[in-house]
């Protein structure tokens, strides 16, 4: 999942993000409303999660924007505003979903999960394919049974071949959708990534490297 966390209070920001991280989401970080349609127009994200008082354009602006755009972005907006009419305000700018600060960081993510299982294809919250198991609700990972302790960006990378079901993925596809904004696209980070995966996930191998193409996962 890619994350846009876009709120004035740095603080929170940066700390949710960190803790998105460590799930295997990938957060790109803004502090006001202009930095986050910028990021909102070059990157494609599975969620934003928008303050709806931020300087320059408001949440409620990006969150508008965002509602009459194709990019398929959704939205949770994140408010001190807790009163009933100001979440049917909120709802009705086109938000797909509410929080009220203070919130419990599992809440957030539970809510961050749910709205990317709306995403279209919905997927289930637990994949299976070629013996391993993947469990997005949990973060767990399985092969045979045997519990597979991967780093944060070794699960996102299985995920996202996971979620192809058996179809190629480019390189170029992996970077944007489990790393962020801050990765140096010219690296050898995806392939390093691959490689290591692939060891831990053992043998019979089950991740195909299509030279110049990108990865394939399947027996």
């Amino acid at each position: 999942m890619r994350v846009l966390m876009a709120d004035d209070e740095r603080v929170l920001a940066d700390m949710v993000a960190e803790g998105l991280r460590r799930l295997s989401m990938a957060v790109d970080v803004v502090y006001d409303g202009d930095s986050a349609l910028q990021r909102l127009a070059v990157n494609r994200y599975d969620v934003a999660v928008l303050d709806r008082d931020m300087p320059g354009q408001t949440g409620d602006e990006v969150c508008r924007w965002i509602a009459g755009s194709d990019t398929g972005t959704r939205v949770l907006l994140l408010t001190a505003a807790a009163g009933i009419r100001q979440r049917v305000e909120g709802l009705g700018l086109g938000a797909d979903d509410y929080l009220t600060k203070p919130f419990a960081f599992a809440e957030l993510v539970a809510r961050l999960q749910a709205l990317s299982r709306r995403s279209a294809p919905a997927l289930p919250p637990v994949l299976e394919q070629d013996g391993i198991v993947l469990d997005v609700t949990r973060h767990t990972a399985s092969r045979d049974g045997l519990v597979l302790a991967l780093s944060p960006k070794e699960y996102a990378v299985l995920h996202v071949l996971m979620r192809a079901g058996g179809r190629v993925v480019s390189a170029e596809d992996l970077l944007e959708q489990a790393w962020d904004e801050h990765t140096d696209p010219f690296t050898n980070t995806v392939r390093t990534t691959v490689m290591t995966l692939r060891r831990k996930l053992g043998d019979p191998p089950v991740i195909h490297t299509l030279p110049r193409v990108g990865y394939r996962l399947g027996a």
